[in-house]
C-alpha cells in the first residue's frame, strides 16, 4: 500500500479568529486521489476542517445540542423512541 506525503493543506478558521494554520498529513494514494477527483484541488483543506470539526471544537457542538433541545418536535420525537427502546429491553430473555 503506497502512501504519499501531502503538501501543506492551509486552512483559513473564520469561527472565531482569523487564524490560519498549516498542516502536513500522510495518507494513502488512493485517499489522496479520490479526495482530488470528489472534493477537488483547493478545497481539501476545508473538507477536512469540516469533517473534523464536530469532534474536536466543543463549542460549536455544544451549540449544536442547545439548538437541537430548543426543538420541541424533534425533542418529543426522541423521547418516544427513548421509551419504546427501553420498553423492548423489559422483554428481552434473559
Amino acid at each position: 500500500m503506497a502512501t504519499r506525503l501531502v503538501a501543506l493543506l492551509t486552512y483559513k478558521h473564520t469561527y472565531k479568529s482569523a487564524m490560519t494554520r498549516k498542516l502536513t498529513i500522510s495518507i494513502d494514494d488512493r485517499v489522496y486521489d479520490g479526495l482530488h477527483a470528489v472534493i477537488g484541488r483547493g478545497h481539501i483543506g476545508k473538507f477536512l476542517e469540516d469533517l473534523a470539526r464536530p469532534f474536536v471544537v466543543t463549542d460549536d457542538l455544544a451549540a449544536a445540542y442547545i439548538e437541537m433541545s430548543a426543538d420541541e418536535a424533534r425533542e418529543a420525537e426522541a423521547d418516544e423512541w427513548c421509551e419504546a427502546l427501553a420498553a423492548d429491553g423489559l422483554d428481552a430473555p434473559r
